[in-house]
């Protein structure tokens, strides 16, 4: 055989759809043991009965719950996209003072925990006894508990999805559209109206979308705010007695079932999003502000104000003040809290990244359907809340293992290290998937091939070649996993080991006892963690 019908056969060897079996296998078996959780939850919920469903559902209590997650989702989808748009279009088509860092300090509310900013704004009228300006100015704040401080807080950081979503579009939109409409005496109010807003309407309704199922799913802020939604009575049920975790079982069910509907929404926007297809992407100004240039900072500026610089100025008041926020017993914060955290980061990190590096090669080298639904499975653990995945989880140490192996088992897997480094995997396996199989799209075959026409084998090929070329993508999924582990708090207060205390957990229980002080330095901590994850983002988009 010639060199070149062997370079040719190798070619084909190497090519997309070419993935040896084991590596398939292996993917298949990851994919379904990240469903796992699932199949544990719905088995529980069986156990319940039709009859039992049905008198849950139809109670007052659960009418209530209910009716408050739909009201919290749609205030926060309605104020996001209030705030979102305004600015998508400030940023991107006029010409804004200081556009490029507006764009920066806007969307940085996105990977702050919206814990962190409820955790900042409860303890506001605390921070004013403690500075003696109640007595002085005769004020004091107002608190901000139920549907409208739940709601305030989570808009404000989490409308920069609406934001990010809708200025993609503009940057896309074809400017040739508007100066027609513009010949024809539109003014831009009405050219916006008529031909701007419906072909950004998909961007802007994919990041409501996203917004809607993070106001659904999102756990501490509610929590925090004492209004009772899904994941609260959850975490309740669950830490109740009696017939509890039954009821949690079946708001589990509930709230996925919702959660479903959000995400067969946003999969049938996000397919049906053409609108940027074939059209120059450009971020001229198309608006000019005149004399309200610096008026139209007011609102990037406020907004920046109240998702940044008061609830980082809260904090930083409290950790260099002291007083009655400090005081406590046995509330006192260890560095051991924070190594607690890296550690189990870390761990989660590395394993999250060696389960997705499967998965990825096999979705980015075969475009088979099986390949396509492996990966996708793989998402399911992203989707799901929480405070959901922790009572899966918690049914399975507790009660499957009981029964399938015996108590042995049960004492050393419940609230074990393994079982919450798991809930992280099964959580954040997505970002690895995802930043991984990017990496693994961009080997070039030939390259592949030339080392095989060298006589080396898959493996070798794999280790001397591949695995170099993705290891940018790699390290990437592995920081991404490791800065989200450190921010996870339903997963880590349910399943996290007796005795080790965390960041997150530490806050928690701060804040439940009404000692913000003690929760300042850590709450930072998480904070400037959350800005080393948007810079990693803001570096993958110059990429």
């Amino acid at each position: 055989m010639s060199i070149g019908s062997r370079l040719a056969t190798l070619r084909s060897t190497e090519s997309p759809g070419s993935v040896s079996t084991p590596v398939v296998v292996l993917s298949a078996a990851i994919a379904a043991t990240v469903l796992s959780p699932l199949a544990w939850l719905l088995w529980q919920a069986s156990v319940v009965g039709v009859g039992g469903a049905v008198d849950l559902f139809t109670s007052p209590t659960a009418v209530e719950v209910l009716a408050n997650s739909l009201a919290l989702t749609a205030l926060v989808t309605g104020a996001s996209i209030l705030l979102g748009v305004p600015l998508a279009v400030l940023t991107v088509q006029t010409d804004l003072p200081f556009r490029r860092a507006w764009t920066v300090l806007v969307a940085l509310p996105l990977v702050i925990p919206s814990y962190i900013g409820a955790f900042a704004y409860i303890s506001l009228p605390n921070l004013f006894e403690t500075l003696g300006l109640t007595a002085a100015i005769g004020v004091t704040p107002p608190t901000i508990y139920g549907l409208w401080g739940t709601g305030l807080v989570l808009t404000l950081f989490v409308f920069p999805y609406v934001f990010l979503t809708t200025r993609a579009s503009l940057l896309s939109f074809d400017q040739a559209q508007l100066e027609a409409a513009r010949t024809l005496n539109h003014g831009y109010v009405s050219a916006f109206r008529r031909v701007i807003l419906p072909q950004i309407l998909p961007g802007v309704t994919a990041g409501s979308l996203l917004v809607a199922l993070y106001a659904l799913s999102d756990f501490g802020t509610p929590a925090m705010m004492r209004y009772d939604v899904f994941t609260r009575v959850i975490f309740v049920e669950l830490n109740s007695f009696g017939d509890g975790r039954a009821n949690a079982t079946l708001f589990s069910v509930q709230l996925l079932a919702v959660t479903a509907v959000i995400l067969a929404l946003e999969s049938r926007v996000s397919s049906d999003d053409t609108s940027g297809y074939g059209t120059p992407a450009s971020s001229s100004v198309v608006l000019s502000l005149g004399r309200y240039r610096w008026l139209a900072t007011l609102l990037p500026a406020g907004v920046t104000l109240f998702t940044l610089g008061l609830p980082v100025a809260i904090l930083t008041m409290w950790l260099v003040r002291s007083g009655p926020g400090y005081a406590g017993g046995g509330l006192a914060f260890s560095p051991e809290f924070a190594l607690n955290s890296v550690v189990v980061s870390a761990l989660a990190a590395a394993a999250t990244v060696l389960l997705a590096l499967p998965v990825a090669y096999y979705a980015g080298r075969s475009d088979s359907r099986i390949a396509h639904l492996v990966e996708r499975s793989t998402y399911l653990g992203y989707a799901m809340p929480g405070v959901v995945l922790g009572l899966a989880l918690v049914f399975f140490a507790s009660q499957w293992l009981l029964e399938a192996v015996g108590p042995g088992a049960v004492q050393v897997v419940y609230q074990s290290l393994p079982l919450l480094v798991f809930a992280y995997v099964v959580r954040f396996l997505p970002q690895a998937v995802g930043s991984t199989r990017s990496s693994v799209l961009g080997v070039d075959p030939e390259l592949l091939g030339a080392a095989r026409l060298l006589g080396a084998s898959r493996r070798r090929t794999f280790r001397r070649v591949t695995l170099p070329l993705i290891a940018p993508g790699l390290l990437a999924g592995t920081a991404l996993v490791f800065l989200t582990t450190m921010k996870e708090l339903p997963a880590t207060l349910i399943l996290h080991p007796t005795g080790f205390t965390t960041i997150v957990t530490y806050i928690w229980r701060v804040q439940e006892a009404g000692y913000y002080g003690r929760g300042a330095l850590p709450a930072l901590v998480l904070v400037t963690l959350s800005g080393l994850s948007m810079l990693q983002i803001l570096r993958q988009e110059r990429q």
